[in-house]
């Protein structure tokens, strides 16, 4: 007899574990990611900071593995290096952006009337000023460095997830469940921690992974212009704005780092998709009570 075809949850987990998909691709990217920075912090083929004027602008494999830039520091060690303070930057960005604009999120949608307004008018004036604007303004005021980069970067996240948390705990509230334990005299922190929360934090979670994404271009753009981590700390973007001199006597200097924040932003894009098409937030069905 032929099996009958799986559906809903259960077809999810199935292609979960079945033929590659946008999940398990982007777990793939983003683990292995991980791995690199975390070596990075015990070991690297040599001193990112290390300076072999005479090994200069050597090519990949002439002297080290992917070569060594205009001042003879290894690519490779800087590249894993720029790895760690990509991630740590752009994961604890968007862990700022996740609890403050969540909080507001949930939130507004229990208080309504004027505060939720107020929210919404303040998350339109974030939107306004884009994370290079904000990066400037506070480099103005704190200096530029990266907990700079990792502020403005998470300034722009906390509108993004107070919307998208407001949307969904609105619809929460309006469910029967929650409607049954404000009839029985639930407070509005009760709900929102014991029935709201739990039916939104898929569609947070997968935000969040997209979100890092875009946390991790937007640091390299910053780190790019001179706004983001200082010399000589090793970062994606002062190597891709380093490399413009030398495109034309060493290409790899600007495709390597380039590579990489692209393959970064692929993986965390992937794992959102991936993550979406598993925990399916907009199925309606899905409560906790």
């Amino acid at each position: 007899m032929n099996a009958e075809p799986k559906t809903g949850p259960e077809r999810s987990r199935f292609q979960l574990f079945g033929k590659p998909t946008k999940l398990t691709a982007g777990l793939v990217i983003t683990l292995a990611l991980a791995a690199v920075a975390l070596l990075s912090l015990a070991w690297t083929p040599l001193p990112p900071s290390r300076l072999e004027i005479i090994h200069r602008l050597q090519p990949p494999f002439a002297h080290g593995a992917l070569g060594t830039d205009q001042l003879g520091r290894d690519v490779l060690s800087m590249l894993m290096v720029g790895c760690w303070n990509s991630l740590s930057s752009a994961v604890c960005a968007v862990a700022i952006g996740v609890a403050i604009g969540s909080a507001c999120g949930m939130a507004a949608a229990a208080l309504r009337g004027f505060f939720q307004s107020l929210v919404m008018r303040a998350c339109d004036i974030v939107f306004a000023l884009p994370p290079i604007l904000s990066a400037m303004i506070l480099g103005a005021f704190l200096g530029t460095g990266r907990l700079t980069a990792i502020i403005a970067i998470a300034v722009f996240m906390i509108p993004v997830f107070a919307r998208v948390t407001l949307t969904s705990a609105e619809q929460a509230w309006s469910r029967e469940y929650v409607m049954a334990a404000r009839a029985l005299g639930g407070s509005h922190l009760e709900i929102t921690l014991r029935h709201v929360l739990p039916n939104i934090l898929s569609q947070i979670i997968v935000q969040a992974s997209i979100q890092l994404g875009l946390a991790i271009l937007t640091e390299a753009g910053l780190c790019f212009l001179n706004l983001g981590a200082p010399p000589p700390a090793p970062t994606w973007g002062r190597m891709l704005a380093d490399a413009q001199t030398y495109l034309g006597l060493a290409p790899w200097l600007a495709i390597l780092p380039g590579l990489a924040i692209a393959l970064a932003v692929l993986g965390f894009n992937l794992l959102g998709d991936g993550l979406r098409d598993l925990l399916d937030p907009h199925d309606g069905t899905r409560q906790y009570s």
